[in-house]
This record gives structure tokens, sequence and C-alpha cells, in this order.
């Protein structure tokens, strides 16, 4: 009796026991996919081979044009997949390493799979070309696929190879107004806007120049800073032997214009936005042509500031201009300089006024918030964010590139006057390397909240205004997840 007893008690532990254990199984054990699928087999493909390349090569070609006007990675990422989905070719893959785009398609088992990939070989601003590959995509996706693959293919090319909106001059009217929206800005006299508005003019047609003779950017950028500089020079000593030029007591604006129309064009936020969209190699690569372009700047200032102190040309800086930007000119410049970026980057026409009163918003931002800000960099960065805000709506609303309206309304806040103070005093032997890494650090402050605040304001704007699947999928995917 108590043999069979014991037997029983026993059984009734291992229940007791299996029924803990499979209690903390299923507290530990997963029951759902992965966060994080390391492959996924693709899907059979239902298409022919012929339409899979009609579409694949379709992609790319619309890829390699974004990337060439300066669309920033995640952004080509999303519009090829918007594409390729539209067109009925699933499990598609974009990679992108700045200089070139390989687009791969896995068909299944019983198909070939298609990896493709292209050079980047032209680099340029035109934001009519990419907002009307914009367009034609929207139409794309819109008619349901009722524009076949080859019609769409015709577009594109005809889109590409269309002539720029307007002259060449045009263009260099553009910079020369750019320049004087500088001067404007800092309300030191009319004359100065004019030389200012020459010297880019001088500036455009030497980088024009030495780009049709395949002159590295590093080497175009610096002459055209050295001309720049020289003509500043040449006032300072216009003012050291006695001839005293009407209205033009701050030379110091011409360099600091001829600074921001030289980096306008640069991919500063370009490079930010890839970086925390997990792009790393993109960015890194627009980050290091920033850097030598820049590094060209400071070299060709540097160079005539370096010859004028030696030959005992009394050259200085102006202090007052890093306070002098009131709240009326500081906006009228503003306008001015966004409607001469607007005008270098071969913007619509119409749409002209849109990045001139982005511009002067921006700005206006920074003047309402700098007074209670007191850390380098965070009153651009404040203000820019309001300018990554601004690209986003007029992109959704509008499908203005948001990268032409998001530079657009930043290029007011380019620290020149920083840049060419560090620059100064780094060459005046009278002083030392210490001295100027204050204005270096406020510079580099500066940069980086431009950059930091554009990305954040782009990220908020996303986030309130949504996201399409696409884009989605294209972020997701950066940080190694489905």
């Amino acid at each position: 009796m108590s043999e069979t007893g014991d037997g029983e008690n026993t059984q009734q532990r291992r229940r007791k026991n299996r029924s803990i254990l499979k209690i903390a199984d299923g507290v530990l054990r997963g029951n759902a996919a992965p966060t994080q699928v390391l492959s996924v087999a693709g899907t059979e493909g239902q298409q022919s081979q012929r339409h899979a390349r009609l579409v694949t090569d379709l992609c790319l070609r619309v890829g390699e044009s974004m990337l060439a006007t300066g669309a920033s990675a995640a952004d080509v990422v999303a519009m090829v997949l918007r594409l390729s989905a539209a067109y009925g070719v699933q499990g598609m893959h974009v990679d992108i390493t700045f200089t070139s785009i390989t687009v791969s398609v896995h068909r299944g088992m019983n198909e070939d799979p298609m990896s493709v990939m292209r050079i980047v070989q032209v680099r340029t601003t035109d934001y009519t070309r990419l907002q009307n590959v914009y367009l034609l995509i929207d139409e794309i996706i819109e008619g349901g696929g009722q524009l076949t693959v080859e019609q769409a293919r015709e577009r594109l090319t005809a889109i590409l190879t269309s002539p720029h909106p307007y002259r060449r001059w045009v263009v260099t009217l553009g910079k020369a107004i750019l320049t004087a929206g500088v001067v404007v800005l800092f309300d030191v006299g009319l004359l100065l806007a004019l030389v200012a508005a020459v010297s880019a003019v001088i500036s455009d047609l030497i980088t024009r120049k030495l780009g049709t003779l395949s002159v590295p950017g590093f080497f175009a950028q610096m002459a055209a800073a050295m001309a720049t500089t020289s003509i500043a020079v040449s006032l300072f000593w216009l003012r050291s032997v006695g001839i005293e030029v009407p209205g033009s007591d701050a030379p110091t604006v011409i360099v600091i214009a001829g600074i921001v129309m030289l980096l306008s064009g640069l991919g500063l936020t370009s490079a930010a936005r890839d970086a925390i969209d997990g792009y790393y190699v993109t960015a890194t690569a627009r980050g290091a042509e920033v850097f030598m372009l820049t590094l060209g700047l400071a070299v060709g200032i540097s160079a005539v500031l370096g010859i004028a102190l030696r030959v005992g040309i009394p050259v200085d800086i102006s202090t007052s201009l890093g306070d002098g930007i009131g709240l009326v000119s500081g906006v009228v410049g503003a306008g001015m300089i966004g409607c001469g970026f607007a005008l270098t980057s071969y913007v619509r026409l119409r749409l002209v006024p849109l990045m001139a009163a982005a511009t002067a918003a921006v700005m206006a931002v920074f003047l309402l918030v700098s007074p209670s800000v007191s850390q380098p960099g965070l009153a651009p960065g404040i203000a820019a964010v309001a300018a990554g805000v601004i690209g986003y709506l007029t992109y959704r609303w509008l499908k203005v590139p948001e990268g032409a309206t998001t530079t657009a309304a930043i290029i007011g806040l380019i620290p020149g006057l920083a840049v060419y103070r560090a620059l100064y005093v780094l060459v005046d032997s009278s002083t030392g390397v210490l001295e100027a890494l204050p204005a270096a650090v406020d510079a580099l402050a500066t940069g980086i909240g431009l950059a930091a605040g554009t990305a954040i304001g782009v990220f908020v704007a996303r986030r309130i205004f949504g996201l399409d699947r696409q884009a989605v999928l294209a972020a997701r995917r950066a940080r190694g997840m489905r």
C-alpha cells in the first residue's frame, strides 16, 4: 500500500515539474519572426526576363540621375523601390556608394538573378530635371502601370537630355545676386554690394573655365577664392595709400560673400542626412568631397592673406560684421540669397520666389532665437530645423526637390565670417594657431548645427505627415531590418 502511494506521489511530482518547465519554456521561447532577418528567399518571378531587365534599367537610370543632382541616398532608394513596385518587380535591392548605384533582383529559384551597376560620372545641380524625374515617377505610380516601361524610359531620356530652363548667364546673375545679398545682410553699403557682385561674376568665369579644362574642383575653388580675396585686399591697399573709396568701409564682407557663394553648392546637408539615415559609405564620400572643396577655398584665401600681410598691406577683420545683422536687412538680404541660389541651381523661375521666402523665413527665425541662445551652433541649428520642415513640406505638396528648398533656406547661415576670421588669425604671424581655434570651432559648430538641424526638421516632418511604404522600407534596410 505504501509503495503504491509513493509511486503515485512520484508521478504527481513529475507531472508538476513538467508543467513548470512547460510554463517556463513558453515564457522564454520566442514565437514570432526575428526582428532582423539575415536572409530572405526571393519570390518566384512572374514577369518575363525582358520585363525585369527593362524595369531594372529604368530604375538604374532614375537612381543615377537623382544621385547626380544631389538627392540623398534614402530618397534614391525609396524612389527606386517605388518604381520597381509599380511595375510588379519584387525583391529588388539597391546599393549606393556615392559614385555608383547597383540594383539586384532575385527572381526565385527558377529564374536567373540580375545585378546591374552604373557609375555616376556627372555631378551637377539642376533641380528642374530632378523635379521632372519626381513628377514622372508619381505619374507612373498613380497611373497604376498605364505608362509602359518603354514609354517611361523615353520620357526619362527626354528629361535628362532637355536643355536647362534658362541660359548660363542667368546662373552667373544668380551668383551675383547671392553675393550681393550677403552684403545687404550685414548692411555695409551699396558700393560693396556691387563690388561683391562683380567678384562673384569673376569667380564664376574662373570656375567655369577651369571646369571646361577638367581641372579638379579643389584647384577651381582655390583659384576662385584667391580672386575674391584679391579684390578685398586691393580695397585695403587703396585705403592704406590714402585713397578712400566711398562706401567701402568694410572690404572684409567681400571675402565673406565669396565664401558663402563658393560653399553654397556643397553637400553638407546631404552628407549629414545620409549619415543619419544609415548610409554611412555615401555620407563619408559626400563629407570627404565637402572637406576637400572647403580646403581648397581655405588655401586660396590663406595664400592671398599671407602675401598681403607679408608685403605690409594692413588687412584686418571688422568685428562689427558678426553683430551687425538687423531684422530688416537680414530678411531682405536672405531673400536675395535665396533668389540667387535658386537661379544658380536651375530652379524653375516660378519657384524662385518660394526659395527666397524660405530663406528669409529661416533667417527671421535665426535672428529671433539668437539673442536668447549663446551656445555656438545652437541658434543656426534651431533655424535649420525650420528649414528641414519647409523643405519636406514643399516636396510633399509641390514636388519641389527637398534638397533644393532646404539648402536654399540655410545658405544665409553659412559661417562665412567665422571661416574668414579663423583663416586670418591663422596666417597672421603675430598670433598663433591657438588664437584661431575659437573662430574655427565656431564655424565647425555652425556647420554641424545646420546639418543636424535640417536632418531633424526633415525627420520630424516625415513622422508627422507620414511616409509611404517604400520610404519606410528604405530606412529599415539602411539599418539592417526588413
